[in-house]
């Protein structure tokens, strides 16, 4: 594996993790979900950091950053933009909306409505906007960090499924362990250590990184390995909802990165393995009986992960 892209990884995660104390792991899945072109959904509590690890990846690879606060009266122009009438002339012009940037915060996402939620679909899955017959692309690389509290919590609403389906890996950062926790407060007693944070690699580098992720070679056994696991979930009687073949690509690409930043040029069962938990879980919908009887989607990977044969 090339020597930047190692050098350009490493700084990255050094770097984020000055700011984010103890979890490399959500900093890592973060990372392959950016190099491998797709999206990511951080789920947890509130004040675990989600906004902070968006704001400081953004900066990290010098890129423009918009955040949006979801709430019940968000409409889908406030995320897209609009177009305007200039009085002066009696043309209309457009004015972009927060999409048109490098990194968008979606900020808890679940606390508006599915019709605005709707609003990202064509922008995370064809990177533009068409707003009145007109196509217009977004800044390259594109990425959405969308950010939810647990669908219990109140002013919540689901996530329309073909909306989870469009984020590669869903992240759940959890609460610091105590010593991790002591260094956020020392980290925070004069200035946030976000303030002083710079970037360390640029967008034309984020563009170089996921162009070597794609060159990455996947043995036609692992890409059956994946499709296996998948269809293996479309058959499963406790789901109304089983795993589309969107989710079977973002497993074969995550998996390409994870190899990728492994300093491999070749996917391994343990890459698919390790990723089919943050990348599929999110994408199965429970049936009623299922959903009230305790299963979780989790389980539903890990027995799908246990009954599929691992290639040799």
């Amino acid at each position: 594996m090339n020597h930047s892209f190692t050098e350009h990884l490493d700084a990255l995660q050094r770097n984020l993790a000055s700011v984010i104390r103890g979890k490399p792991q959500a900093i890592r899945l973060l990372l392959l979900s950016l190099l491998s072109g797709g999206h990511a959904l951080l789920e947890d509590v509130p004040g675990t950091g989600k906004t902070t690890l968006a704001k400081s990846l953004a900066r990290s690879i010098d890129g423009e950053f918009r955040r949006v606060q979801f709430t019940p009266d968000l409409l889908p122009a406030d995320i897209t933009g609009s177009s305007f009438y200039n009085p002066r002339d009696g043309s209309f012009e457009f004015r972009p909306g927060p999409v048109f940037t490098n990194v968008l915060l979606a900020d808890e996402i679940n606390r508006t409505s599915p019709r605005t939620q709707s609003a990202l679909l064509e922008v995370m899955s064809e990177n533009q906007v068409s707003i009145e017959g007109v196509r217009r692309p977004l800044p390259q690389p594109f990425f959405v960090i969308a950010t939810q509290n647990p669908v219990e919590f109140h002013g919540t609403y689901p996530l329309p499924e073909a909306q989870l389906d469009r984020f590669a890996i869903r992240v759940a950062l959890g609460y610091p362990d105590r010593e991790h926790e002591i260094e956020v407060l020392f980290d925070q007693n004069q200035r946030h250590p976000f303030e002083v944070l710079e970037p360390v690699i640029s967008l034309e580098a984020v563009l170089w990184m996921q162009a070597q992720v794609k060159n990455v070679r996947v043995d036609p056994a692992i890409a059956d390995y994946i499709v296996r696991i998948v269809q293996s979930t479309r058959s499963e009687p406790r789901l109304r909802l089983g795993i589309s073949p969107r989710g079977s690509l973002s497993l074969y690409r995550t998996a390409q990165a994870s190899a990728c930043m492994a300093g491999r040029d070749f996917v391994t069962p343990d890459d698919v393995k390790s990723l089919a938990m943050p990348v599929l879980a999110h994408r199965m919908v429970l049936d009623t009986k299922a959903r009230y009887g305790g299963v979780r989607n989790e389980h539903i990977i890990e027995e799908a992960l246990a009954k599929t044969a691992v290639p040799r």
